[in-house]
């Protein structure tokens, strides 16, 4: 036995029930599971053993978010150097927007955690490891320079309405990250939406490319409003542009999905079904684009899947299992109405070019719906199967 489960074996003594301490076993639970391995395995049969248990699942999202976070901290940072105009330098970019996004990050761990520990010990139960998902999603969909108080009341509600009065980790309907996300957006528009959310420095506004898509004129081309922008298929695809701290890059989201998909935690049906979805409706648009249509129908259905918040909404928001559909059939409806409403919201609506976060809400609401009519449909279908042919009598 090692120095610290030596350690915490004796600390858990004045945890147990009837101790000092009984009260926040959850809290001392949560740190003994997080520093060492579960305390409670299964030995006896019918239980099935596994090395993949919740913890090592939230764990591996983690770690594929690691692309998104880094590149959000440098681009954070190559925003501020830019927006001064001041040589490019790599560890300058890190070190600037190492002060912007790591107290986002902090703050979002530090108020959605004490709701969970709160609840936790209220109700008596373990703390589960989903925090460890929702707290770091939740600040990689906000612009760096929301300000701090608006991002702990913006998780400390997405915690507690979207999942924590539900029962907990694997209860809620709708993911609390964009609970808590949908929360901020509508309480305070003006600090996480339109060309102000990004204020490297004093003075300094630039519209993100969906806004600058969004307010083209009818009849103007879109690519060239883009470029004169400075922005290109390229720049947005690695990820230099301003937006949302972990949105911009689709290339880190596409490293994420691989990891994902090798260590087989998130469904590959949801994401290439989104995808389909947000093409295939794109592509409506784009045919009936004309001089007297808004402007977003004349932008080529591949631009879509660069822009905004989609790639990373489509790989770390749409697959979570616990709000999205849970059979394999439904996996491709819920993906691809997912896709659908994303182009609705984004070239319909000007006044709100995103999408993303709206159209995964509302299918979560739809998504055991979806399940409910894929199961009954199966259920048919092998009832169907088992009738015996007419004027036959059916086999023993």
């Amino acid at each position: 036995m090692t120095l610290l489960e030596k350690t915490m074996a004796r600390l858990e003594e004045n945890f147990k029930k009837g101790k000092p301490l009984d009260k926040f076993y959850p809290l001392f639970e949560a740190i003994d599971t997080f520093l060492l391995t579960p305390g409670k395995v299964t030995k006896k049969a019918p239980h099935v053993r596994d090395s993949i248990d919740m913890k090592r699942v939230m764990m591996f999202v983690v770690i594929a978010l690691i692309p998104a976070t880094f590149m959000g901290i440098y681009n954070t940072g190559y925003q501020i150097l830019m927006a001064q105009n001041y040589p490019m330098s790599l560890g300058e970019a890190w070190w600037l927007g190492s002060l912007k996004v790591i107290p986002i990050i902090i703050v979002s761990y530090a108020a959605g955690g004490l709701v969970e520990v709160l609840f936790a010990i209220i109700r008596k139960h373990e703390i589960n490891e989903g925090f460890l998902v929702t707290g770091i999603l939740y600040a990689l969909t906000l612009p760096p320079t929301m300000p701090l108080w608006q991002v702990a009341i913006g998780i400390i509600f997405g915690v507690f309405i979207g999942k924590e009065i539900f029962g907990g980790t694997g209860m809620n309907v709708f993911n609390p990250a964009l609970v808590a996300r949908a929360f901020v957006f509508f309480a305070y528009p003006g600090q996480i939406s339109g060309s102000n959310v990004w204020v490297a420095v004093d003075g300094y506004t630039r519209a993100t490319p969906l806004a600058v898509v969004a307010a083209t004129a009818k009849g103007h081309s879109v690519i060239d409003a883009l470029n004169t922008a400075g922005y290109n298929f390229n720049n947005m695809f690695l990820g230099f542009i301003p937006g949302s701290i972990g949105e911009t890059s689709a290339l880190a989201c596409l490293i994420g999905l691989i990891f994902l998909l090798v260590t087989r935690v998130a469904s590959w049906r949801v994401v290439v079904a989104c995808v389909l979805g947000l093409l295939a409706m794109t592509e409506v648009f784009y045919l009936l684009r004309s001089p007297n249509q808004l402007a977003f129908f004349a932008l080529p259905p591949h631009w879509h899947l660069v822009m905004g918040g989609f790639a990373f909404g489509a790989v770390f928001m749409a697959t979570d299992p616990v709000s999205c559909a849970a059979t394999k059939t439904g996996h491709w409806i819920y993906g691809f109405l997912i896709g659908v409403l994303t182009a609705l919201i984004r070239v319909i609506n000007p006044a709100y070019p995103e999408g993303v976060m709206l159209a995964i809400l509302f299918m979560n609401m739809f998504a055991p719906l979806i399940d409910y009519f894929v199961v009954e449909n199966n259920i048919k279908k092998r009832l169907k199967r088992g009738k015996p042919a007419v004027g036959k009598k059916a086999s023993l």
